[in-house]
């Protein structure tokens, strides 16, 4: 199964590359990595197997792959229906067709993320892989992303189906938390029961209800058919809308009972298969009649699915069969027509049986499948799902009569657009022999008639192998109770079916033939409105009031924003506090002391000092003094590594604010100073009380000894380190880091984004790319001394150079970085580590750059910081995969101990590959400011005093 998963990953990254040497030919060699899977699915269609891969199993994420029946029988569907669309894909699209190389890599990479949602057990994976679908289906559908109304159908499936996956998401971790695994397989073995369960399940259902387009979330299923053919084929037809279905069934053996379950899967599988049904006979667009009929199939599906006894089971996977068969078939049937005669619209459409009688035949009998009509496996299919419904005990008689009454009218309908989509395709109209459309055609390649062929005539032959497809759908059917019909279930129905199938094609040819009828209730307006319309009129009151919040809380003005985000800070707490009475604080001030008043006042001085202060750097100043004065407070708490890394974190902070004060008047204007100063105030003090109240609260709150008690022991014991703070960064919380470093690369590209604009990329200048100093206008009467501490302190103006600064920088710069390498290797058990390393490296190179200039920088790191940044999260990603090589979970760390000649022992914590990851990371975020900040405003400066 990893084999397969991984063949398609590899295939969609050199599918472009394929294109661009084959062209529309390198479909056929795509179609290989599905075919290939598809002949390993049926070689071990009975080979039963788990796969397990530890990935993080603290959040319940390990990867955990599930080969059993029900997954044998979908991989057939996603797999070789697949295969077959990429081979249509090479004559459907025309030579010169543009983007293909990204559309192939889209769809394959789409077949492998169905092998995963339906071979998960894991429900927070397969959630990986069911987004991963939503993603690539946007993408799809908007291939012709020049047309309006392609970006509107991508944009609208993408919102619905996300919804969906949202709802689905919170359902997920609900079910877990409250089981205690995330795995299907456990949910199936012991089935909770409580309330929760039942609110998670109606989340989960909320999402595979909207995957499979059932009312009132069907309406991006028709807006789809914007999409290409191939995708209509293999996305809404036979793969995708599937997953779906695959939920509830993969669900139902545990979860038929209980309260939400069928009364929701139901009422809305009926509704949709009524309503789409007839919503299919409104339709001239061949595309439009197959998208409603869809909706109307998974309405049926759905019901099947979510009966939860053994006969519904074998006939929804006899339907999933055999729908995915006759609806891929008919939707390339129509990808064919639209090529050939340039139209899909029935009125156009007269003669075409005569003149490609082939596809003619191709399309009778996938339509014959799908009205259900003998020997097709549509036929027993649906024979056998009328017997399941008519004799279950699992509804009571009322609703099981009314179930029963809306599949037939359902299937009446069936047959009804079966009839009018063949009609409508291949017929003689009326007075019309051949349409223009159809004698400017030209005749299909075999090849491209190859795919619906090979579809269509499964699905016949299928129908002779009923009794096979019962034998592989055991396993997955004896999961279901046996109730009152029988241990071994067979595909065929009761008398009753067979009068009530009887009943339906002859209920459908009269009401396609009643098509007069038809016509005068196809102008009127639907019965529960247009869901269009609906959702333009939702999009469009989301946009207005979010447009009049933004125009509120946005106005361009930076107080203001803040203003408002302290506002809430305090307000939303306060609301809780006067809601939630039932609260009480406990403070113990046994630990604290005469010093640390001292400075907790000085600290307060400061920031009152910085609200009255004008001068810019004077308010820096201060404002750095309560940083100090924090790390000051964590020296006396017994954190030394935290007080080293504020103090670093502080002085790098205030380089920065001096660097951009540059380009600031000392002072602001009169006129521009912010009013409302008591307002202001209270925000200030409110904000500042509400932290510590909240602070106090959650001291208050305990009543378990604090977690931080275990971290000494736990970080010497799991992570093999004493300093408590380096470990659980690099160790307990490594993925929290690499998320928080993952930031620092973005916030630094974004930085320099804004600054450079159009050139973002590069590193400092080097003294080899100074101008020629004495031909500046401006600089001919400066003398130059002779002394050069700094090689690029010489291209500077004299007035801006120290030589104490120079002489300082020339000795320090080389001591704080071997101070930082030490923290960087010395961190994992004494104060220090990577973020704190590096940081002191930034500092030095901070200070040469203030000693020397923009040239200097050059000198001192001669590499562009973007190379930096991506060298240092790339082998911190390194260290975090590697431990997946030795059978361990990510991010695991092992040590290592070894004599080295003078130096004795050695231990070696694999994590310090991690940290030197996060060192490179912290050097290159520093550079690319002093770059942008910098380098880049000493440039501009220079200019303008020019």
């Amino acid at each position: 199964m990893i084999a397969v998963l991984v063949a398609h990953a590899l295939a969609a990254l050199i599918a472009p590359l394929l294109v661009r040497n084959l062209g529309r030919n390198a479909f056929l060699v795509l179609a290989v990595v599905p075919f290939a899977s598809f002949l390993w699915v049926l070689a071990n269609f009975t080979n039963y197997h788990r796969v397990s891969i530890p990935w993080a199993p603290e959040l319940g994420m390990d990867i955990e792959l599930w080969f059993d029946g029900l997954t044998a029988i979908m991989a057939c569907i996603v797999l070789g229906i697949g295969a077959l669309v990429l081979v249509y894909c090479a004559r459907y699209f025309p030579a010169n067709a543009t983007r293909l190389g990204s559309f192939s890599a889209y769809l394959v990479a789409f077949a492998g993320a169905m092998f995963g949602i339906i071979t998960s057990d894991n429900m927070l994976v397969l959630f990986i892989f069911w987004e991963a679908t939503t993603v690539l289906s946007f993408l799809l559908v908007g291939y012709k992303a020049e047309k309006l109304a392609s970006r509107k159908a991508a944009t609208k499936a993408l919102l619905v189906t996300t919804f969906g996956g949202l709802a689905m998401l919170v359902g997920i971790i609900m079910l877990g938390q409250s089981t205690g695994s995330y795995l299907i397989s456990d949910l199936l073995a012991n089935p909770p029961q409580s309330s929760l369960v039942d609110v998670a399940l109606v989340l989960i259902l909320v999402g595979a209800l909207s995957k499979s387009a059932i009312i009132p979330l069907h309406f991006w299923l028709p807006a789809a058919m914007a999409a290409p053919t191939p995708v209509s084929a293999y996305l809404h037809a036979a793969a995708m809308v599937k997953a779906g279905v695959f939920i509830v069934a993969r669900l139902s053996p545990a979860f038929a009972d209980a309260s939400p379950w069928r009364a929701l899967i139901i009422s809305l599988g009926a509704l949709s298969m009524v309503l789409a049904g007839w919503r299919a006979l409104r339709e001239f667009d061949l595309k439009l009649i197959l998208a409603f009929g869809t909706v109307s199939q998974l309405g049926f599906l759905m019901i099947l699915a979510g009966l939860g006894t053994r006969h519904a089971a074998l006939a929804a996977i006899a339907l999933v069969v055999a729908h995915a068969m006759f609806k891929g078939t008919l939707f390339l049937v129509v990808g064919v027509i639209d090529r050939v005669t340039g139209t899909r619209d029935i009125r156009k459409l007269s003669g075409l049986g005569r003149r490609a009688p082939v596809l003619a035949a191709v399309s009778i009998l996938a339509a014959a499948s799908m009205a259900g009509l003998p020997p097709f496996l549509g036929f027993y299919g649906k024979e056998t799902a009328l017997t399941a419904i008519s004799e279950t005990a699992a509804l009571s008689p009322t609703l099981g009569l009314v179930t029963l009454a809306t599949v037939v009218l359902g299937s009446i309908f069936t047959v009804a657009y079966s009839l009018r989509f063949i009609s409508g395709a291949f017929s003689t109209k009326r007075g019309i022999s051949t349409s223009p459309a159809v004698v400017e055609m030209k005749a299909p390649s075999a090849l491209f008639l190859f795919s619906p062929a090979v579809l269509s005539v499964s699905g016949l032959v299928a129908g002779f192998l009923t009794a096979n497809l019962v034998t592989y759908s055991l396993p997955y059917i004896d999961a279901f109770p046996v109730l009152g019909e029988g241990v071994a279930p067979k595909l065929g129905g009761s008398e009753l079916a067979l009068a009530l199938s009887v009943l339906a094609i002859a209920g459908g040819a009269t009401l396609f033939f009643a098509d007069p009828l038809v016509t005068r209730w196809r102008s009127r307006k639907p019965i529960l409105g247009n869901a269009d319309r609906v959702y333009d009129a939702t999009l469009r009151g989301v946009d207005e009031v979010s447009q009049r919040v933004t125009g509120f809380t946005q106005r361009g003005s930076l107080p203001f924003t803040q203003a408002i985000i302290l506002a809430t800070l305090i307000g939303l707490p306060t609301l809780a506090l006067v809601l939630w009475p039932n609260w009480s604080l406990v403070h113990d001030g046994s630990d604290e002391s005469v010093l640390q008043l001292a400075v907790g006042l000085i600290m307060v001085a400061a920031a009152i000092a910085a609200t009255v202060m004008r001068n810019r750097l004077t308010v820096v100043l201060l404002i750095g003094i309560t940083g100090y004065g924090t790390a000051v407070l964590f020296g006396l708490h017994g954190a030394p590594d935290l007080a080293l890394t504020q103090v670093v974190v502080e002085t790098l902070t205030l380089v920065i604010f001096i660097l951009l004060l540059r380009k600031l008047p000392a002072e602001p204007h009169v006129s521009r100073m912010m009013g409302h100063r008591l307002v202001r105030a209270a925000l200030g003090a409110g904000a500042g009380i509400m932290i510590v109240v909240v602070g106090l609260l959650a001291v208050s709150a305990r009543s378990v000894q604090p977690v931080g008690a275990y971290l000494p022991d736990l970080a010497y014991s799991e992570g093999n380190g004493a300093n408590v703070v380096n470990v659980v960064l690099v160790d307990i919380r490594a993925w929290d880091t690499f998320g928080e470093i993952s930031v620092l690369l973005v916030a630094a590209t974004g930085v320099a984004s804004l600054i450079f604009r159009n050139r973002r990329f590069g590193s400092a200048p080097r003294v080899s790319d100074a101008p020629d100093m004495a031909a500046m206008p401006s600089r001919r009467h400066l003398q130059y001394t002779e002394i050069v501490w700094l090689k690029g302190s010489e291209l500077r103006n004299p007035r801006n150079r120290s030589l104490i600064l120079e002489v300082t920088t020339r000795l320090l710069f080389p001591v704080m970085m071997v101070l930082s390498v030490y923290f960087l290797f010395a961190g994992h058990n004494a104060p220090g580590g990577g973020f704190a390393g590096g940081l002191v490296a930034g500092l030095a190179l901070v200070l040469r750059y203030l000693a020397g200039g923009k040239y200097e920088l050059g000198e001192s790191i001669p590499v562009d910081a973007g190379k930096i940044l991506g060298l240092g999260l790339g082998i911190a990603a390194c260290a975090a995969l590697a431990s997946m090589f030795f059978g361990a979970p990510v991010l695991s760390s092992a040590t290592f101990y070894f004599d080295v000649f003078l130096f004795g022992e050695i231990k070696l914590v694999t994590a310090l590959f991690f940290d030197i990851g996060v060192y490179l990371l912290v050097i290159g975020l520093v550079v690319d400011v002093l770059r942008s900040l910098g380098a880049r405003l000493d440039s501009r400066i220079e200019v303008t005093q020019q």
